[in-house]
């Protein structure tokens, strides 16, 4: 991709000044998107008849949910980018999009049901059962996900556009970026978390205050766009393409045709790691909750501040890795993409090892609770393992794809997190049932783990192994796929 469009003059920090207004429009969505996230699978699972009233579901149930809603999130991109691509450019998507996710937070917080009581919906085929709730409830997931699908595409593609083709700091730049996604991030569980847990404001404001920075996210854009990031997105890419083939419809050239492959070959691996990771919200969240030692003096640590460490360690370590990758940049030893991924890789195997830890520290308390420092740990390391993959992955997109392609390729990569998203609850959900094989009791006894923590072990272990194998395959492969990029990153 390049920038053919008018960016206004002027830096900031090395950067243009319209990096750090997609920044902020970037940090209120995702402080909307994670603080109803650290919120779902507790509200879910909260008893009905609790201080603070949940629905009273099981934790399979919720966790299956987490995986179809996190997973739809990023299924919906691929429509709103081809949308954005072909008719309404992408600063109208943004726009679209805030209003209708803010809405959905919105009726998450509405106290009764927008049309009563849903029926309890069940499909035996996929094995997916959510019991009888309000229908604000569902219609408040629904209409978040259609609006991400007109948001998250084409914001990221923004970013992309504000720089010429092989500008060394595109790197550097997506990790500023994502510097504000993790920032909003950080903050939404601090606010939305602290409101939702406590009974005397309930789950409903925690949703009313992800609504709130929905809509600052839209101010922002609204307000400030064409002063620091000109006529970018104004214009559908196809038809910015057309202008710049001279009018005339030209097919991929075979260099094109390599460059997409590269993004679906990344694709398998980046869906193992979001599958790892996004257990976050769900099986790590109830481990925090169910089997972590949170007292701290008289103090107990809510439970959805834990969702809080990886954005922090983001804001914390992110400028390093910006600095990092602009210097070698400029000096041509930046790894290539799939040397910086298969590396991130090995750093959430060993995030997941830190857990192993954990469940073998819980066979020798009294409470068969571990304590906070091996989850901290395991974040940390996903942190730095994300840092490696996930916004040099959004870079990389605006580096292969052609400009009539751009925000639809963005989708398709938007598309490994539907896969690993609802990937992720099953495999959080999994946990339950791991602990009633045999053989998995039977390994989990035979190194000293109860068998009601076999589950637990199977999960966080086999992560392990699974990141760790496909690090290996990734490294093995790397040489071919830096051919197929040709050129796309300098030589």
């Amino acid at each position: 991709m390049t920038s053919d469009v008018h960016v206004p003059s002027g830096t900031f920090l090395g950067h243009p000044r319209g990096l750090f207004l997609l920044f902020m429009t970037e940090m209120w969505e995702r402080f909307s998107y994670y603080g109803m996230r650290a919120l779902l699978v507790l509200y879910a699972v909260a008893a009905t008849n609790a201080v603070n009233p949940g629905l009273g579901w099981d934790n399979a149930q919720a966790l299956t949910l987490y995986a179809w809603y996190t997973g739809l999130v990023y299924f919906t991109p691929l429509f709103g980018g081809w949308l954005a691509d072909n008719f309404i450019g992408q600063r109208k998507s943004v726009i679209i999009g805030g209003l209708v996710m803010a809405l959905g937070q919105f009726a998450l917080a509405s106290p009764l049901g927008i049309m009563g009581t849903s029926p309890a919906w069940s499909f035996d085929s996929l094995g997916i059962a959510f019991p009888e709730t309000a229908t604000s409830f569902y219609v408040g997931l629904l209409l978040l996900v259609i609006g991400n699908g007109f948001f998250k595409p084409n914001i990221s593609t923004m970013v992309g556009d504000l720089y010429p083709q092989g500008d060394a700091r595109r790197d550097g730049a997506f990790t500023i970026f994502y510097m504000g996604i993790n920032l909003g991030a950080f903050l939404a569980p601090l606010v939305c978390s602290t409101l939702g847990e406590d009974p005397a404001y309930g789950w409903r404001v925690g949703f009313l205050a992800a609504g709130i920075g929905m809509l600052l996210s839209v101010v922002i854009q609204l307000a400030f766009a064409q002063r620091y990031i000109g006529d970018i997105g104004r214009e559908p890419a196809a038809a910015r393409s057309l202008k710049l083939a001279g009018g005339h419809k030209v097919p991929l050239t075979p260099d094109e045709r390599d460059r997409l492959r590269v993004i679906f070959v990344i694709f398998v691996f980046v869906v193992m790691f979001w599958a790892a990771f996004e257990q976050a919200g769900g099986l790590m969240n109830l481990f925090a909750d169910q089997y972590t030692d949170r007292e701290v003096g008289g103090f107990t640590v809510p439970t959805g501040w834990f969702q809080s460490l990886n954005p922090l360690f983001i804001v914390l370590l992110a400028p390093f890795f910006s600095m990092l990758w602009s210097k070698l940049g400029t000096s041509g030893r930046n790894p290539k993409t799939p040397v910086k991924m298969y590396i991130g890789l090995l750093q959430v195997a060993l995030g997941f090892i830190f857990l192993v830890v954990a469940v073998f520290e819980m066979q020798r308390t009294a409470d068969m609770k571990s304590a906070m420092l091996w989850l901290v740990l395991g974040y940390l390391f996903h942190t730095t393992g994300e840092l490696c993959i996930s916004p040099v992955g959004l870079s990389m997109v605006t580096k292969l794809a052609p400009l009539r392609l751009g925000s639809l390729m963005m989708g398709v990569w938007f598309m490994i997190n539907f896969v690993a998203n609802t990937l992720a609850g099953y495999i959080g959900a999994f946990s339950e049932h791991i602990g009633e094989y045999d053989w998995m009791v039977s390994l989990a006894t035979d190194v000293g783990v109860r068998a009601e923590h076999a589950g637990l072990l199977g999960v966080f272990g086999g992560l392990a192994a699974l990141l760790i194998a496909f690090s290996l395959v990734l490294w093995a492969i790397s040489g071919r796929i830096v051919r197929w990029m040709h050129g796309a990153e300098g030589k």
